[in-house]
Formats: C-alpha cells, structure tokens, sequence
C-alpha cells in the first residue's frame, strides 16, 4: 500500500488508472457518462471484504479529469478504513461527478446517476457529499434503492452532517484528554477551517463548551452569518499555520497538511472533519509525530456521517447512532494509546486496526 500524491500533470505520463499511486488494489472503477444531461461521474469500489462499499457522492469543479480519478480513488480507499475501524459491516467507495453544483446540477443529471449506481447492483451504495443536499439523495432515490441519507420524511435518516460534526467533536475531546490530561476544552483556542454544514455544527458544540474559536473560510457572506450566529471571531489573516492555537481542525477538502504547512503550524492538536489531510500519509504522519503534534486520524473522527446513514441499512435509532458516534472517544484513545506503545504514528496505528479487521473477515471466509 502506498498513500503518496501525485500530480495531475505527473498523471498523464504513466498508466493512468492501474498506474496510480492512489489506485491501492481497488476492486472496480466506472466511469459514467451521458451526453444529454452532460454527465461526467466517476465510481470508485475500494473493498467489499466487510460488505458493499458504501461512500457518499461529490460534485466539484475539478481541474481536470485526472484530478478527479484520483480523488475518488483516495477517497473510496479512506471509506473502507473508516468503516472497518469503526465496526461497520460496509466496505469503501466513493463518487464524484465532475462540475459546479451550484449552476450544473439538475434533478436530470442526478437520476442519471442513480441509474448508474443501481447498474452495480447494490455494490456500490451512495450518500451525500460536497455539493450534495438530502434532496439530491431523494431525487436518486427515485430511480435505485442503492442511496442513503435520504429525508427522514421518506424513512431516511436525513442530513448525516450533524452527526459527522459530533464524532469529530468526540475525537477533538479524546485528543484533547492524551496530550493535556483533561477533555474539557473550555478556553481553548480552536480555529475551525471550513465551515459549511459540518464545520458550522463542529463550531456550535465547541461554543457550547466555552471554547475560544476562530473560523476561516473562502466564502465571505457565511463567514460572517456564522460568526454572528455563534459570537466567534473571523480569521483574517494570510496565513492561518503560522498562527498560535491549540487546535486546528481542518473542515474543507483534503491535503492542507503538507510540506509547506507542518513545519509552520503552531498547533498540538489536529482534529478537523476533511477526509484526507495528510498529503503524504506516511512522510507527513511522520513529520507531525517529530514535532510533538497529535494527529487524530481523520477518517476515524469523522465517521459519524457514515455511522448516520448506516442506521438506514440495519434500521436502528437514533440512541444508536449517538451511541457509535460516541464511541468515537474511545477508539480515538485505544488509537492515541497504540501508537505511543508501539512508537508510530497515529495514523499507522489506526491503519492497523481497519486492516486487521478487513484480514480476519478474510479468514473467516477463505479467501
């Protein structure tokens, strides 16, 4: 396995699927596409050793079509970890489909979509991501049972991002109890970068709490409607890693730990929601573990979405739910606990759980 990037320009040099660093042995990948609704999606399967694959759906302007091949791969791979250590029956995929949300998407596009999603036949089970709404869900619904995250109107159970926001504000409280000894985080500084539904919920449970927050975002309008809403300070600066902080706690997309961020960042905590934050698994997990920065593994915290919406397959409740969600604590800790004994990163310690997990499902069938 390896977790290195590549460029989109480096890309298009070398086999462009199989060739990829990021493809990781995925079991399958379709490509969809439909003229008349000007479709272009991507389905990345990762796994289905623990069950089918299930992953939300993202819509983004991506730069190119290789940046957007090795986004899902990424993604879907980070799927089947999440689920597996956090005890689901599911294993990882994703999807993205390439354009702007806000002015290329139609209610016609996206039942396109759902007929490609039930094409796999239950392999592969879709959700919601960014640039999707539980509406989007209801719409795929109509054309496949192969969706989650729909309206709790229509038996679903509704927009999972609350409880996404919870399971990182649990493994945030988990970290905060290794490195101070205390999971209070009253007056503690925490800068929350991204603040769409996800962030904004993460921003309510910490002010709740009494924490010092500061918000960053790209759109200016909903920094200042969440800044009023919740009486927190808006990062104005130019360089939110050079920055003093307890806590960062990235809620955007992926990547913004890398070469140029680690060696400014002047924070002991990261704990955010954005699914692949390490550019390099292995260099940066490193390079945060030399320099005494504790890194609560995304795709672990920010599992509560997918514990959401898996409440839709195994119909159980919402005290259930909250009841996983909340577990989130302790595996955080079991993570922290396992890597300090066994002298490597958190992530590599986290890994390590998802995959022996995924090996004894293996043996227990066989293969």
């Amino acid at each position: 396995m390896t977790s290195d990037l590549i460029s989109s320009k480096e890309l298009s040099k070398i086999d462009p699927v199989f060739g990829q660093l990021s493809f990781d042995n995925h079991e399958q990948i379709v490509f969809c596409n439909d003229k008349d609704t000007g479709l272009k999606a991507i389905i990345g399967i990762h796994n289905t050793v623990l069950g089918p694959a299930l992953g939300g759906t993202r819509m983004w302007a991506y730069n190119n079509e290789w940046e957007a091949l090795n986004d899902v791969l990424r993604l879907s791979r980070g799927m089947t970890f999440k689920s597996a250590i956090t005890g689901l029956n599911l294993g990882g995929g994703k999807a993205v489909i390439i354009g702007d949300a806000k002015t290329q998407k139609t209610p016609e596009l996206m039942k396109k979509f759902g007929e490609f999603v039930h094409s796999l036949s239950g392999r592969y089970i879709t959700a919601e991501d960014v640039g999707m709404t539980t509406a989007d869900m209801d719409t795929v619904r109509e054309v496949t049972p192969y969706v989650t995250g729909i309206s709790e109107s229509k038996g679903g159970a509704g927009n999972p991002s609350p409880i996404t926001a919870y399971g990182v504000f649990m493994g945030m409280k988990a970290a905060a109890k290794f490195k101070y000894g205390s999971d209070i985080l009253e007056d503690k500084s925490v800068f929350v970068q991204g603040i769409g539904h996800v962030g904004e919920s993460l921003v309510e449970h910490l002010t709740n709490e009494g924490a010092n927050v500061t918000i960053a975002d790209i759109n200016q309008e909903r920094l200042e409607e969440v800044s009023s809403k919740y009486n927190v300070a808006i990062y104005n600066g130019n360089d939110i890693y050079s920055e003093s902080m307890d806590i960062y706690a990235p809620c955007a997309l992926g990547a913004t730990i890398n070469d140029d961020t680690i060696n400014k960042l002047r924070a002991d905590i990261i704990a955010g929601a954005a699914n692949n934050q390490l550019a390099d698994e292995s260099k940066h997990g490193r390079m945060l573990q030399d320099r005494g920065i504790l890194y609560a593994p995304d795709f672990l915290i920010n599992a509560g979405g997918i514990i959401n919406v898996y409440a839709e397959l195994e119909n159980y409740g919402k005290q259930e739910i909250i009841r996983k969600t909340e577990n989130i604590y302790n595996t955080t800790l079991e993570i922290f606990e396992g890597a300090k004994q066994n002298n490597v990163t958190t992530n590599v310690s986290a890994l390590k759980i998802a995959k022996d997990r995924i090996e004894t499902r293996k043996k227990e069938q066989g293969k």
